[in-house]
């Protein structure tokens, strides 16, 4: 089992050499660049990871329903007011392999448009993920006698755990681990790993950093770049200005600070140019729907524009990062949680026909992560915090319509119930994530890199099996 102090003593080596100055790798990160090559630049194919991660902690209760007559009895009973009624479930209902017989689950009504992903084998359902350090009993869990997540229902320490392992203050996500695996295979370095979304520990590695990109594309330094900034038409302005930003400095963080600013336009730049005269998507993501604006669409439509130029950027391995916010449905879930997932559903169905569009189907793995699952039992008008709940792993190279972990019992009081119908987790986050990373091609003996408590749980369950 490897303990917490060592992984902070890890984190820590693992920004050394980002910190250092002017950017230069320590000969350890460098290191790390040579395990990696052998993965990533012998790769003749492209492949891309895109994380959705659903802010708030989502409320699985109601995202993926029991439907057997006496599965969704006891799921009533716990919610009361809140449960789905099953007779809205039928055109949502799943047949597929994973579970103990007599069981089925229905997806939500408004994830209408994931089922015939589903039918298609092309989405799969990981049932009861959620951050373990090692595999863990109920009588374990009241006992405390074994290791556990740090700060256990809170959001941002397990948006933190979830994201990088470590509580809130973690710098070193698990996304970007994996981007500092394929940095070496790729010909535009800085475009490994790229934020949709703002930014998140996910996408922070050793040497792989986030590049963060708007919805609408590369976030200029207007009054530097842009004819139609600041200085308008005063190119001897912008000429200037640009020239007081980047030039090198005495000073060493003047310097950095210069030299980032340089990279940044420079950036800015290749990728505008990359993305000039691409596929649009909108007819799959469009920006509004019904009048209403869907970030969502808009974020995962730049994500596929972004694909469609891998080939301009000379880029092998991507790891992206989106999101979704307002899952926290303390209140109001039965009119707050049907709208989140309608945006879900639909901005996940449009992606998928993006991508199939261009024919990188089988190239594109989109998975759902979420801060925790949410109490089975209702608190009157929404659900409380929980730990463990059910994601999903969409794809042409995903093994679906079939469920994988353990189905967890459909009510209150289960062998997972920890307090409230919080479930304690049947499959870790690093389980999830290395079987993410083996797929994306990273080898047996760098997993660690990536799932730092994989070596806990025994080797026949190391991979989940869904790719």
């Amino acid at each position: 089992m490897t303990p917490p102090t060592s992984l902070a003593r890890r984190a820590f080596l693992r920004r050394v050499g980002q910190l250092g100055a002017a950017g230069v790798a320590t000969p350890w990160a460098l290191n790390l660049a040579t395990m990696g090559e052998a993965a990533a630049a012998d790769a003749s194919d492209y492949k891309a990871l895109v994380c959705i991660f659903l802010y708030g902690g989502n409320d699985h209760g109601n995202t993926l329903v029991p439907y057997e007559a006496t599965g969704h009895a006891q799921y009533a009973a716990a919610r009361l007011t809140l449960a789905t009624p099953r007779e809205n479930l039928a055109a949502t209902a799943l047949t597929g392999g994973g579970l103990p017989p007599g069981r089925q689950y229905a997806l939500a009504p408004q994830l209408a448009p994931l089922k015939p992903l589903f039918d298609a084998r092309k989405l799969a359902l990981q049932l009861n993920v959620g951050p373990l350090i090692q595999p863990t009993t109920l009588d374990q869990f009241h006992a405390r006698s074994v290791p556990l997540p740090p700060k256990l229902f809170s959001h941002n320490d397990q948006q933190s755990v979830w994201q990088s392992s470590g509580a809130e203050g973690a710098v070193h996500g698990w996304g970007g681990s994996l981007g500092d695996l394929a940095l070496a295979g790729n010909g535009q370095s800085l475009f490994t790993c790229i934020s949709v979304t703002g930014n998140a520990v996910f996408l922070a590695g050793a040497q792989a950093m986030a590049y963060q990109i708007g919805a609408a594309g590369p976030v200029p330094i207007s009054a530097a770049t842009d004819p139609n900034g600041l200085y308008g038409t005063s190119t001897a302005c912008r000429d200037a200005l640009q020239l007081l930003i980047t030039q090198s400095r005495t000073h060493v963080l003047e310097s950095d600070l210069n030299a980032v600013t340089t990279r940044a336009i420079a950036a800015q730049g290749s990728l505008g140019r990359a993305l000039t005269g691409g596929p649009d998507f909108s007819a799959q993501l469009p920006d509004v729907v019904g009048a209403k604006a869907r970030s969502l669409n808009r974020q995962l439509k730049m994500v596929a524009r972004l694909i469609a130029a891998r080939a301009a950027l000379g880029l092998k391995r991507q790891v992206f990062m989106v999101s979704l916010n307002g899952f926290d449905t303390h209140d109001g879930l039965l009119t707050r949680h049907p709208a989140l997932l309608t945006q879900l559903g639909a901005a996940m169905a449009g992606f998928q026909n993006a991508i199939d569009a261009i024919g990188m189907g089988p190239n594109v793995t989109t998975f759902t992560a979420s801060d925790f699952g949410r109490t089975l039992s209702s608190n009157g008008d929404g659900s409380d915090h929980g730990w463990g709940g059910h994601h999903v792993v969409m794809g042409g190279a995903v093994k679906g319509g079939t469920f994988y972990g353990q189905a967890p019992a459909p009510g209150l009081d289960g062998p997972e119930d920890v307090g409230q119908g919080r479930l304690l987790p049947s499959t870790s986050v690093d389980q999830y994530a290395a079987t993410l990373a083996r797929w994306f091609g990273v080898p047996e003996v760098q997993l660690p890199w990536v799932s730092p408590y994989l070596g806990n749980f025994s080797a026949e369950t190391r991979n989940l099996g869904f790719l």
